[in-house]
């Protein structure tokens, strides 16, 4: 194997893990992934690092390794199951590694994210089932669905302008408890704590949780550890907005 060839393939794996790592993906599975595509290609010897902001990759113990930093992460369900149909495609011999390049090359490129009022409307629309799953009042569905969309919404937008998620998810759940208090004190409203509760349901980071635990489970504690810090600090900043608006209200 030559020196172009062993880049290309590095290339590849680098490229299939930072496409999962972004989306949201376990890093056991990103680190499977990565081996899997690598001894794929001859190079069963690899070493693979992956932590929730890195990647480290080398081919062998004397080769130099390669880091690789990932800035941003969000959910993206899609990518992560068109990448590992390219890694699927890979190991079967289907597809060509520069025909892989090629498409994984695309798949970062892309926003496959749904449309930033698709996301608010399904926000608004999870909270007003959340209601009625915790048992609310039918008087209470209608503040717990503009609540939670309004909410997303403005979590949203502040992520995008400051990208820092702390100040982000603070802002949403500060206007979902303006928004339930301003619908109990002035126009109809039953139940404060169900409508604010219905309302952070679409904040909390359900899927980083999930990630945490099963990686905890996969033994990659310290990637385990640092997802579930980071979601303790979502439910920490979630926690924080209402009450700091619910004390000064």
């Amino acid at each position: 194997m030559n020196h172009i060839d062993e880049k290309t393939i590095v290339s590849v794996v680098l490229l299939a893990g930072k496409i999962l790592l972004e989306s949201g993906a376990e890093t056991y599975r990103v680190e499977d992934t990565m081996t899997r595509i690598a001894r794929h290609y001859g190079l069963p010897r690899t070493h693979c690092f992956v932590t929730p902001t890195a990647i480290i990759f080398s081919v062998s113990r004397e080769a130099p390794s390669q880091l690789l930093r990932i800035t941003e992460r969000t959910t993206d369900l899609e990518k992560i199951a068109e990448t590992n149909e390219i890694s699927r495609g890979i190991t079967a011999d289907t597809i060509s590694i520069h025909t892989a390049q090629e498409a994984l090359e695309d798949l970062d490129a892309s926003n496959l994210q749904f449309q930033y009022w698709i996301k608010v409307l399904s926000a608004a629309l999870v909270s007003g089932l959340f209601l009625i799953m915790f048992n609310g009042s039918f008087y209470d569905i209608f503040p717990s669905i503009v609540a939670g969309g309004f909410g997303l919404l403005v979590a949203e937008f502040i992520q995008q302008h400051t990208r820092i998620k702390f100040f982000a998810e603070f802002a949403g759940a500060f206007v979902i408890a303006i928004t339930a208090l301003f619908f109990v004190n002035f126009l109809f409203g039953v139940s404060l704590n169900k409508i604010i509760i219905s309302g952070v349901m679409p904040l909390v980071p359900g899927v980083l949780i999930t990630n945490a635990i099963r990686d905890l489970m996969a033994a990659h504690l310290l990637a385990g550890a640092m997802k579930g810090i980071e979601a303790s600090l979502t439910a920490f900043a979630i926690g924080t907005g209402v009450a700091v608006c619910l004390i000064l209200l």
